[in-house]
């Protein structure tokens, strides 16, 4: 069984085990698995084929928004990512088309009916199914959806909060590591998954807010009436204003062997790996070096999973620096101007290639380099789900948007913006709120702020480097204004200031006196704070006190590390004095014995061995040309196909998806939309001349 069993953060499941049937062969899954998860978990990765081509599919999303995950459960195909697994469930792979039933146009083994099936159901069931009106329906239960339906209830709004999982909290659920922003507004320096946790508690309790999980909202009707699946069963309701929190969908790439087994989204990845425990992976590589795929990374290593590297087109990693600086220090190489080239491998991935990239993009020859791994994710920004917004304003029904599904932002600024969208949307519902300060829109702007400059290592870093220590001192190795500031906050002598107090975005600096409580470490979301205290009759060594996350792999007094600085540049090997768990921030103090001029420059150690980030001996280059890369996933269509219909001078993506059916997938061209725009700017045709094509009018596939 590949189960995480040994987490630093995240406890062991202990669900009832129950019994399944993969391929007519009994496996061991937990009760509220969802099928994919089991199915990895024993080892399963590859759940059919396409009928097109025969290739392997797989997991991708996690999400539902994709298809790739399909198998026959019981006779129904459905999405494994997004079903719960049962004693006794029948599972089958699906490979090729299931049969349809000519007659009713239906599957008869559980395939959707079409659109116009569930427009006609939904005007034959007006008058017998389950009718509901409520003043607000809040779509999406994550950060966002959450915090702006507790602000609604303070003022007594009623609220039906709907999502499609089995649980609250959205992508918080899948966050191990500590947030940033600010105590006060964001929970900065408390894990997402406990963020998580106390929001859905304040929710589940309040009367003003109904709550429906595994319900999926599928269609707007022009009656201004919304189609729900609740837990299986169709239900309408016609609210009087809808706030869209769906968050946002993960945009993919196109390369060869794109279409392999293997190749994840950074949301599947951390679905499996936190909310599952299931080790999905044995040796991972990483495309994206925003705050995603470099928390992702770091993730990966807190499960036991071996991070060979992670690449960058940029010259430098767009999420935040601590981040980026945390995944140096414990190993992992980062490769600005560095694209993917290629995944390898027959029906899965079996390793990697990449190479440096020109300021154009274009990958410089001779570069190339291959790993060894067997998951790649892909981490390269994300798209907003507008579709709920957008159908909505055409039935005429008043919505608003929050979170990630109005603007790509972190979960700290999705929060905050929720609490300003709740309190917008009471106050058009007629009640009786006040104003919303200038200073929370401010706020609001700061929290969702890109990094700023990097500062150079202070005048006082300096000075500690050769002058006597006395006592107990912070060390403060945060150098990108970023919107975060927890350590000032919890400091009991208020001795860790800002240059502005005005910002959270201005870098924090020590100046009053420590009494080494260790909290400023313990709190710093970037793990970018160290201590150090002198030794009685000891002038030449100072005790680094440092803090780890990962102590799953465990470190003992007597070991000897390899002592790494803010860049990961190896300090040499030091011992380990002694180890201290803090069981209520789930973080360890490492304290090691090290020169003065030293000691003051340590923040981590490495972690991973430098064999697993080798690169192998010769490059494996593609056999698949970029023009046969797959740019539709569901449908099998390549590059060279599409590209040869607009040097016809086609640029109506319509036209283009009646003769190849892209876009026509069961994904609803939710993973190939922004490929084929891509493809357009690549051949010199300006978006303003793209026509859009018609978008699938129902959000998801469902079984009804």
């Amino acid at each position: 069984m590949q189960r995480i069993t040994n987490h630093p953060i995240l406890e062991a499941k202990n669900s009832k085990e129950i019994h399944f049937f993969w391929e007519n062969i009994k496996y061991l899954a937990y009760e509220g698995d969802m099928i994919a998860s089991a199915l990895i978990a024993n080892g399963i990765n590859i759940f059919g084929h396409h009928h097109k081509d025969n290739r392997a599919q797989g997991i991708f999303c996690a999400n539902g928004q994709c298809a790739k995950c399909m198998v026959i459960a019981n006779g129904k195909p459905v999405k494994a990512c997004m079903t719960a697994i049962c004693e006794n469930m029948d599972i089958k792979r699906a490979d090729g088309l299931p049969e349809i039933n000519e007659s009713t146009n239906e599957s008869t083994n559980g395939v959707p009916p079409s659109v116009a099936a569930i427009s006609d159901r939904h005007h034959r069931l007006n008058g017998e199914t389950p009718f509901v009106q409520p003043y607000v329906l809040i779509i999406g239960g994550g950060p966002s959806g959450l915090s702006a339906s507790l602000e609604l209830a303070k003022y007594g709004a009623k609220v039906l909060l709907i999502d499609d999982k089995n649980i609250l909290g959205g992508k918080l659920v899948l966050q191990t590591h500590k947030f940033f922003g600010s105590v006060e507004d964001s929970f900065a320096g408390t894990r997402g998954i406990d963020i998580g946790k106390k929001l859905s508690d304040e929710v589940l309790k309040n009367e003003n807010i109904e709550v429906w999980l595994n319900s999926t909202a599928i269609y707007v009707f022009k009656d201004k009436k919304v189609g729900i699946l609740k837990e299986n069963k169709y239900v309408l309701i016609e609210p009087q204003i809808i706030l869209n929190a769906t968050g946002a969908r993960e945009k993919f790439l196109r390369f060869p062997g794109n279409d392999l087994v293997g190749i994840y989204g950074a949301g599947a990845f951390q679905t499996l790996v936190n909310r599952d425990l299931v080790k999905s992976s044995k040796r991972l590589f990483i495309i994206g070096g925003g705050n995603v795929g470099l928390i992702a990374g770091y993730h990966a290593l807190q499960a036991g999973i071996e991070v060979v590297g992670l690449v960058e087109a940029m010259n430098k990693c767009g999420g935040y620096k601590v981040h980026a600086d945390k995944l140096k220090r414990l190993g992992v190489p980062i490769y600005t101007s560095h694209t993917i080239v290629s995944a390898n491998g027959d029906n899965t991935v079996e390793s990697i290639t990449i190479a440096e990239i020109d300021k154009n993009f274009n990958v410089i020859k001779g570069t190339e380099k291959s790993f060894a791994c067997d998951t790649i994710l892909i981490a390269v920004g994300l798209t907003s789900l507008k579709e709920f917004t957008e159908q909505a304003e055409l039935s005429g029904i008043k919505v608003f948007a929050t979170g990630d599904a109005l603007e790509i932002a972190e979960a700290s600024s999705a929060m905050f913006n929720g609490k300003i969208m709740g309190l917008t949307v009471a106050k058009e519902l007629g009640y009786n709120v006040p104003d919303i300060p200038e200073e929370w829109h401010e706020k609001a702007e700061m929290l969702k702020s890109h990094p700023g400059s990097v500062a150079e290592i202070s005048d006082f870093f300096k000075k500690m480097e050769k002058s006597e220590i006395s006592a107990t001192v912070p060390i403060i190795h945060c150098l990108q204004e970023i919107p975060c500031n927890p350590c000032m906050t919890v400091c009991p002598t208020n001795s860790i200031k800002s240059k502005d107090a005005s910002t959270i975005m201005s870098l924090p600096f020590y100046n009053g006196s420590c009494i080494g409580c260790c909290k400023c470490v313990l709190i710093c979301p970037g793990l970018a704070i160290s201590l150090v205290s002198t030794i009685p009759n000891d002038s030449q060594n100072l005790i680094v006190s440092i803090p780890y996350e990962i102590y799953n792999k465990s470190v003992k007094p007597g070991d000897k590390l390899e002592i790494v600085d803010i860049n990961g540049n190896s300090l040499g090997f030091h011992q380990v004095k002694d180890v201290k768990t803090f069981n209520h921030v789930k973080t360890q103090i490492i304290k090691i014995v090290m020169p003065i001029n030293l000691a003051v420059k340590a923040i981590s150690f490495k972690l991973q061995d430098e064999k697993i980030t080798k690169s192998l001996d010769v490059s494996i280059l593609p056999e698949i040309l970029d023009e046969n890369t797959m740019i539709c996933l569901c449908e099998k269509v390549d590059v060279a196909t599409v590209k040869e219909l607009i040097h016809k001078g086609i640029t109506d993506i319509n036209q283009i998806k009646a003769i190849t059916r892209m876009c026509m997938g069961p994904c609803g061209a939710k993973t190939c939309d922004v490929l084929i725009k891509q493809l357009f700017r690549q051949e010199g045709v300006p978006v303003e001349n793209i026509t859009e094509h018609s978008r699938h009018p129902l959000f998801i596939e469902i079984n009804i």
